[in-house]
């Protein structure tokens, strides 16, 4: 069978050889013009003046287009608020779009995009949380409040409480391969070739631009140089431009971000401000929480309030608590609309209540782990528990897993060696800290947990397979190739996975929210079965037995004795004029979610996991080294091994970034000063653990998905947050105080931290 194999990406040859063909190596036809946006250079401001003359005066200009210039709609929102493409009269950050230049060469419209003469009127600018809290700036007409129980009266009989506050900065997505789009002109309409996770979306974009059919615009897109939710919705506006400029011109049209405008023109993680009390009783179990979150979201809305949602939904992380209230205040600022990332607000939701506990334990004197597991939910068998937003935790392996891996990484012995060494060295400090994750499976808008397929069976026995997923480095389409080959009972050499294309599956979802093997998977397994019972029906008429009877695998078809070769089936099926094509659906069962009330069961199950990291930090400067990574992470039954433990191994190292190196910066007039590598730093490979241990939890998942398998592509990402929780604690042994670290825990962070400590601030 060849699920569970830790077969290698499918596309890893070419990914080495550099053979591999992305967006920007697509040979383009003769005559192809090339695109750029002209950006803003106020943060909020009335454009009084618009001169172009001199940018269609540049050499190798063809055309320039302003807003007044897209013939039916200038938006690219994935919301129900508009995002125009291009800017109608006014300004909201520096870096917005204006104007568009199609020309010979991508550097002649880079250079052309320059030399427009802009006069603005600037207007006050509302750029940080107090800001927007102050003028009130935000989305909706006032904070989203979820509760479950009395807090207030909760909180009143706790024999232990702590409040505080925690800022959770936000995150570049860093892809390797930057955004890009090509649109060709078509018969009746248009062709694009685009960097998305979301082709459909694209789709619609483009057709409700130029007035079209969503069957007269296609989309196709092979494979991504990484995405990480920065695909979602950010490659509108370049798809959208392109097809505008093609369909005015005749001519094929290009774009792609280099990296500055890139990282200066799209959205980032949400940074959040967390405010948190939490209480327990006299033996530590916890009786309340009450939690604000207000969250930078930038000029539009894009993805905000589904994001800032998902944090709410993960305020509790891991633990019951008889009664929780989140407020979460979606503030609007004159900075980059922030999108979609990696977990999508969830860890942002997490990391307040795992700050909350690490507060708390600091002040009952008592070993964080310890307020954890004294604090889960129920484990399997005892009678299960209810979130805050009403859903039951039917199966929570937590306890058992954190034992497993405190046994395995030697947690115990190691937590009283880095005592002995922190109370005998005065500059260096270790920290170690254990840190769980439990991250909720499904898109929370319900309609979106669907998925189709297309499997085609050619005469000679080989399979072509389209799926709505796409391929960002993640290993999906291996791992479906998987599904189809354990299915037939043929290799998985034998299945080609063609381009994710709209002509093909149509409405598709976004590769988002950790479900393009759950949702897909089971949209190919659906069109396999369908096949493989009309091979089982053909056979069986023909040889005189039951369908039941014949077992498809190794390539063959057996029943009774009796064995045919897979192709031979095949080939006769063909000359007996059975359909050897079939489409594949499958929409995720059980869930429902009322956003309003914020009740009902939005995820089809949980991901698991479970970190230690140990750290070193100087307390002269604040820097620090990760040291050591141990980690147990629950993927259900594996579809395939290697790759889920490399998602796991990235997702660690990505989120350890996020809370450690990774920090954004911009100036008191908006302006994003950390745009390019030279000033923004991500991870390098020399960031990772000297010491990375990783193991799976092989678990079948107790709800029916694909093989029994689990999501792994966000949930790993949380592991990351026992980075930044053993900063904490190394910081905390510098002194008697709490350090009160923030995030991102720079070196400069850090150093206030170990001052805090100490009673120095």
């Amino acid at each position: 069978m060849s699920v569970g194999q830790p077969l290698p990406h499918d596309s890893a040859r070419l990914h080495v050889t550099g053979e591999a063909r992305y967006l920007d190596d697509i040979p383009c036809p003769a005559g192809t013009l090339h695109l750029a946006f002209g950006l803003s250079t106020e943060a909020s401001a009335v454009i009084t003046a618009l001169d172009l003359a001199p940018v269609k005066a540049s050499p190798g200009v063809v055309a320039v287009f302003t807003a007044t210039d897209l013939p039916h709609a200038n938006d690219a929102s994935p919301a129900p608020l508009p995002e125009p493409v291009l800017a109608e009269g006014e300004v909201h950050y520096i870096g917005q779009p204006i104007f568009l230049v199609a020309a010979t060469s991508h550097r002649a419209a880079r250079i052309a995009a320059r030399r427009a003469r802009v006069l603005y009127q600037p207007r006050a600018a509302i750029l940080t949380i107090d800001q927007a809290l102050a003028a009130d700036s935000r989305f909706e007409s006032g904070p989203v409040i979820w509760a479950e129980g009395d807090v207030e009266a909760a909180l009143a009989t706790a024999t232990h409480v702590v409040e505080g506050e925690i800022e959770i900065g936000g995150q570049e997505h860093f892809y390797l391969e930057g955004q890009a789009a090509l649109a060709l002109p078509a018969e009746g309409g248009m062709i694009l070739h685009c960097s998305t996770q979301h082709p459909s979306e694209i789709q619609h974009k483009v057709a409700h631009t130029l007035g079209l059919a969503l069957h007269d615009v296609r989309v196709e897109m092979r494979r991504m140089g990484g995405g990480f939710g920065g695909k979602e919705s950010q490659g509108n506006h370049l798809a959208i431009a392109c097809a505008v400029a093609a369909a005015a011109t005749g001519r094929p049209c290009k774009m792609r971000y280099d990296r500055d405008d890139d990282m200066i023109i799209t959205g980032k993680r949400h940074d959040f401000r967390i405010r948190y009390r939490i209480g327990a009783d006299a033996e530590g179990r916890l009786v309340a929480a009450d939690f604000t979150h207000s969250a930078r979201c930038g000029w539009s809305a894009d993805l905000s309030l589904p994001v800032c949602d998902r944090a709410m939904l993960h305020a509790d992380s891991a633990y019951f608590l008889p009664a929780l209230r989140v407020e979460s205040h979606r503030l609007r600022t004159n900075t980059q609309s922030a999108t979609a990332f990696r977990g999508f607000g969830g860890p942002q939701g997490m990391l307040g209540m795992e700050r909350a506990i690490e507060h708390l334990a600091h002040a009952m004197r008592l070993e964080p782990t310890e307020l954890r597991k004294k604090n889960f939910y129920a484990p399997p068998g005892a009678p299960p528990e209810s979130t805050h937003y009403g859903q039951v935790v039917e199966d929570f392996p937590l306890a058992e897993m954190m034992k497993e891996l405190q046994k395995s990484a030697n947690f115990t012995a190691r937590k009283s060696e880095i005592t002995n060494w922190n109370s005998k060295n005065r500059t260096l400090k270790r920290g170690i800290a254990l840190s769980p994750v439990k991250f909720g499976i499904s898109f929370t808008l319900t309609h979106l947990n669907q998925a189709g397929a297309l499997v085609q069976i050619y005469a000679d026995g080989s399979v072509a397979l389209n799926h709505g997923g796409t391929e960002m480095g993640q290993g999906l389409h291996r791992k479906l190739t998987q599904v189809a080959a354990t299915v037939l009972g043929i290799a998985p050499d034998r299945v080609r996975i063609t381009a994710t294309d709209t002509s093909k599956v149509p409405n598709t979802s976004a590769t988002a929210a950790s479900s393009g093997a759950d949702l897909n998977g089971m949209a190919v397994k659906d069109a396999c079965e369908k096949l493989r019972a009309r091979l089982a029906g053909f056979l069986a008429a023909r040889e005189g037995c039951s369908s039941a009877e014949l077992r498809f695998f190794d390539g063959k078809v057996e029943a009774a004795g009796r064995s045919w070769h897979f192709e031979e089936v095949v080939e006769a099926a063909y000359m007996a004029r059975i359909s050897l094509s079939a489409t594949g659906f499958y929409a995720t069962p059980k869930i429902s979610w009322d956003r309003v009330a914020g009740r009902g069961r939005p995820f089809l199950y949980f991901a698991y996991g479970a970190a230690i990291t140990e750290v070193v930090i100087d307390t002269l400067t604040g820097e620090n080294r990760i040291l050591r990574a141990d980690i147990l992470h629950d993927a259900g039954a594996s579809l395939n091994p290697a790759l889920d433990i490399g998602q796991i191994e990235g997702g660690y190292v990505q989120g350890a970034g996020w809370l450690t190196t990774e920090e954004l910066v911009w100036d008191g007039r908006g302006r994003l000063m950390t745009h390019a590598p030279s000033t923004y730093k991500i991870p390098a490979c020399s960031d990772r653990p000297q010491v990375f241990n990783v193991a799976l939890w092989d678990q079948p998942n107790r709800e029916e998905t694909i093989f029994r398998s689990k999501a792994v592509g966000e949930p790993p990402f949380m592991l990351g947050i026992s980075a930044f929780l053993a900063l904490g604690d190394a910081c905390a042994a510098c002194g008697p105080h709490w350090p009160d670290l923030q995030a991102p825990a720079t070196p400069e962070a850090v150093l206030a931290a170990v001052h805090r400590a100490e009673g120095r601030a």
